[in-house]
């Protein structure tokens, strides 16, 4: 009994043994603390990230210095931002863009609602946009960047579609533009208070600080004007106007 007893506990212990080896992998469990992945850039994009090169001036916020308010209510704003994009600096990096056949100046970015703290509503609807999105490329330079602004900034404005660009056709024809921006030395480097006087004195009824300045690598990239509701020029609050020491003009 004492010679068979022997070699049967001892084949028990090793089939224990490899019993407990296979429910405990020599590989350590990952700590329970360790946080869940990120979205990787592929699955997550801004809603402002633009979707080709054509439109990629969608993404410019630079003057902006608040934060988006998604889905506010309509209407709900202190005053307008009209943007005027400058073509040439934007055609110089995106030359197949439709735009840059047309080889034009200052065009409508878009007329942005926006609050005095620095803050701005964004998609506040999902309202129809134009019934006729072409129409407007007059002053707006495709129909991709007149959708988007309509549903990005154009809800936010409590007008319907047709009446909001209206308003923008309305403000843009207000404005005087100087007609010697991208001339002469410009293209060497102006300073931004130099470019803003111009805007002024083509503007004498603006009052001080309504008008400010985009750059972007030491660029000329848009002008802005604050308007109240009801499109009287206003001097701007919580918009940041270019910092540079100088800037420089592509030219026409």
């Amino acid at each position: 009994m004492n010679q068979m007893t022997r070699p049967t506990l001892t084949i028990g212990w090793l089939l224990l043994l490899a019993t407990v080896g296979c429910q405990n992998p020599s590989q350590p469990a990952a700590p329970r603390s360790e946080p869940a992945p990120r979205a990787s850039s592929a699955e997550y994009q801004p809603q402002n990230s633009p979707s080709n090169a054509e439109d990629e001036r969608i993404g410019r916020r630079r003057s902006r210095r608040g934060r988006p308010q998604e889905r506010a209510q309509p209407g709900q704003f202190d005053f307008y931002l009209l943007n005027l994009s400058w073509s040439p600096e934007f055609c110089a990096t995106h030359p197949d863009s439709p735009e840059c056949e047309r080889h034009l100046g200052f065009v409508v970015h878009g007329l942005w609602p926006q609050d005095a703290n620095g803050d701005y509503p964004e998609h506040c609807s999902d309202a129809p946009g134009p019934a006729n999105p072409q129409a407007d490329t007059d002053i707006i330079p495709t129909v991709s960047l007149v959708e988007h602004e309509w549903q990005t900034h154009g809800t936010c404005s409590g007008l319907a579609a047709n009446d909001y660009f209206a308003e923008i056709h309305k403000a843009f024809a207000a404005v005087k533009l100087p007609s010697n921006i991208g001339q002469g030395s410009d293209a060497d480097g102006v300073t931004p208070d130099a470019l803003l006087a111009r805007f002024a004195a083509a503007n004498p009824g603006y009052p001080p600080g309504s008008f400010a300045l985009s750059c972007g690598n030491n660029r000329l990239t848009a002008v802005e004007i604050c308007l109240t509701k009801d499109l009287r020029p206003e001097t701007c609050q919580g918009v940041r106007s270019c910092r540079a020491n100088g800037v420089k003009v592509t030219p026409q």
